[in-house]
C-alpha cells in the first residue's frame, strides 16, 4: 500500500455490468482507504455503486441499455457512434455536477469520452481501467485501420470522424480520436495477462495488468448445492447479461445435460428469455435468471460461457474448464484466446447443438492436461495482484503528483 493521503478520486463509466463490475472492488477498496470517491453513472447503477462506499454522481445517457442490445445495430459505424452521441450530450452534465468539488484524480472506463475531457479541463491525471485487452505496439496497423479505412470513405465515417474532431478541438484537446480513446496515457489493466493478445508487444510503462479484481462478492448471496446434486459434477451455462435472448441455445444445454445423471446443470438465462420458451426442464437442471456466478464456478466442474472478459477471467481465477460460444465484439477473440490457452474450447453459436456442447465439456473435463493448464494460469493471475495493486498504483499517481502536459 503507498503513504498516499486522502484525496477526492472521481471515477467515470457507463450502465453496462461488463464496465461497472470490473471496477467495483478497486473503487470499495480505495473507499476503505480513506479517499473519497465520487463515481459518475447513470442511475440504473447507482444502488451497486452506493453498496461501495462511493458516492453516485448520477447523469443522464442515451446509450442502448442491455435490455435493448439489437439497439447497437450490425455495422461498425452503428456501434461507435452512440458513444460519442453520448459523450457530446453528458459533458455539460458531468461538468455541472462535479463543479466547484473537482477531483484530484480521474478514473475511468474506456468507453467514457467526457473522462478525458475534464481532466484535461481540470488539469489532474487521468487513468484508464480497461475490463478488456488494450493496444499492443503496431495495432492501429494491424486492427485498427483496416476496421476504420472503409468507413473514413464513407460519408457517415466521413461526418462521425469530423463531429468527434469539432468537439475534441471544442475541448482544447489535440490528440486525433483514435489515439484519445484508444491510447491513454496511464492505463491500469482489469484482466490476466495471459487474456491479452501480442502481450510481450504491450507498453508496460502505460499499461499495468493486474488481473482480475473479484472480491468476496458476499453482496450477491451464494450458491447452494442442491440435496439432488451432492456428488454430481456442476457445469454452468452464463451468457452474460446482454447478448441472453437465446432459448434454443439454452434448450440444447438442457438437452446436453438430460441423460448424463453424474451431472448437475445450473443455467442463467438472463431476462430477456422467458422460462416457458425452454419447454421441459430435466431434473438434473435448474434455470435462473440471474446467478451469484463467482460462487458457483469456485464449486464448477465446466462453465459454458460467452467468453466476455468477465466471466473468462472468473473461469480462469476458479480454474473450470470453459466452452466459449461467443456472441459479440471482444468475445470472439477471447474465446480463441481461451483455446489457445489449452482450456477451453471454441465452439460458434451455429456449432452449439446439444450434441457438441456435451462432447466439448465431457472432453475437457476428462482431460489432465487441461485441469493441469487451468491449475497454472490460476496461480500466475493469482500473483498479478488483483484489487490491492490496482490500488496500489492509482494512489502512486496521487502520490507522485506528476504534472499535465498542456499543448
Amino acid at each position: 500500500m503507498t503513504s498516499a493521503k486522502p484525496a477526492h478520486i472521481a471515477m467515470f463509466s457507463i450502465a453496462a455490468h461488463g464496465h461497472v463490475n470490473p471496477s467495483i472492488e478497486v473503487i470499495r477498496e480505495l473507499v476503505a482507504r480513506g479517499h473519497r470517491v465520487s463515481y459518475a453513472i447513470p442511475a440504473s447503477f447507482a444502488e451497486k455503486i452506493a453498496e461501495t462506499g462511493a458516492t453516485p454522481v448520477i447523469y443522464t445517457s442515451t446509450l442502448p441499455t442491455e435490455d435493448t442490445p439489437e439497439d447497437w445495430g450490425t455495422e461498425f459505424i452503428d456501434n461507435i457512434e452512440p458513444f460519442l452521441d453520448d459523450a457530446i450530450q453528458a459533458l455539460p452534465q458531468l461538468a455541472a455536477a462535479f463543479e466547484g468539488d473537482e477531483p484530484d484524480l480521474v478514473i475511468h472506463d474506456i468507453t467514457s469520452y467526457p473522462a478525458g475531457v475534464l481532466a484535461h479541463r481540470w488539469g489532474v491525471p487521468a487513468v484508464s481501467l480497461s475490463p478488456n485487452l488494450v493496444a499492443w505496439e503496431g495495432y492501429e496497423e494491424e486492427v485498427a485501420e483496416p476496421m476504420t479505412a472503409p468507413l473514413k470513405a464513407t460519408e457517415r465515417g466521413q461526418a462521425y470522424y469530423a463531429r468527434f474532431r469539432a468537439w475534441l478541438d471544442e475541448n482544447g484537446i489535440p490528440e486525433d480520436s483514435d489515439r484519445f480513446v484508444g491510447r491513454p496515457r496511464r492505463s491500469i489493466v482489469l484482466i490476466p495477462k495471459v487474456l491479452q493478445p501480442h502481450a510481450d508487444r504491450v507498453d508496460e510503462t502505460v499499461h499495468t495488468f493486474v488481473g482480475a479484481c473479484q472480491g468476496a462478492r458476499t453482496e450477491q448471496g451464494g450458491w447452494q448445492r442442491p440435496p439432488a446434486a451432492e456428488g454430481k459434477k456442476v457445469v454452468l451455462v452464463s451468457l452474460g447479461s446482454a447478448f441472453t435472448k437465446r432459448p434454443a441455445f439454452y434448450r440444447a444445454c438442457l438437452d446436453a445435460f438430460a441423460g448424463l445423471p453424474d451431472w448437475h446443470l445450473v443455467l442463467q438465462i438472463g431476462k430477456l428469455t422467458d422460462e416457458t420458451e425452454l419447454g421441459e426442464i430435466p431434473a438434473n437442471a435448474e434455470v435462473h435468471r440471474w446467478v451469484p456466478q463467482l460462487d458457483i464456478l469456485r464449486q464448477a466442474d465446466a462453465f459454458i460461457t460467452h467468453a466476455g472478459a468477465g466471466g473468462s477471467q472468473e473461469g480462469l481465477a476458479t480454474g473450470t474448464p470453459m466452452v466459449a460460444v461467443p456472441q459479440a465484439v471482444d468475445q470472439f477473440g477471447n474465446a480463441d484466446m481461451l483455446a489457445a490457452l489449452g482450456v477451453a474450447r471454441h465452439l460458434p453459436m451455429a456449432e452449439a447443438t446439444a450434441e457438441s456442447l456435451r462432447a466439448a465439456v465431457l472432453a475437457l473435463t476428462a482431460d489432465p492436461q487441461v485441469a493441469a493448464r487451468a491449475e497454472e494460469i490460476r496461480t500466475q493471475m493469482a500473483a498479478e495482484g488483483g484489487t490491492r495493486r490496482a490500488a496500489d498504483l492509482i494512489e502512486a499517481e496521487l502520490s507522485e503528483g506528476r504534472p499535465i502536459v498542456r499543448p
